[in-house]
């Protein structure tokens, strides 16, 4: 009984010594006996891993910006010259511009008036 409480009371006092060292990397224990083999070999430790490097960023210049003036229509060879509150009408297609783009008579202006309200 009391080699038991010794082997009791020394394995207590062997890990209170392995607990109390946090960076205890190493094998500690009780070894009886001679030296054991492992069927296996042992692992090293694995090799640091390491980030790829980000990809490199490419700026391109932007492209020119282009600005288009509203209300002004580009500017058609076959169109009349436009006149603020004028209609235009070709006689030999019986239609209004811009539903007609060429007329082969001349343009008749005519006044722009809105219909009757009720």
């Amino acid at each position: 009984m009391n080699r038991l409480k010794a082997f009791v009371a020394l394995s207590l006092v062997a890990s209170a010594g392995v607990a109390a060292n946090a960076y205890a990397w190493s094998h500690v224990g009780v070894w009886v006996g001679g030296p054991v083999y492992y069927p296996y070999p042992v692992a090293p430790a694995p090799a640091p891993y390491y980030y790829y490097p980000p990809p490199p960023v490419v700026v391109q210049p932007a492209a020119p910006t282009q600005y288009v003036e509203q209300g002004q229509p580009a500017a058609d060879p076959g169109a009349p010259a436009q006149e603020p509150g004028m209609w235009y009408y070709c006689d030999s297609a019986r239609a209004y511009y811009p539903y007609v783009k060429q007329c082969a008579n001349a343009w008749r202006p005519v006044p722009a008036t809105p219909p009757p309200s009720n």
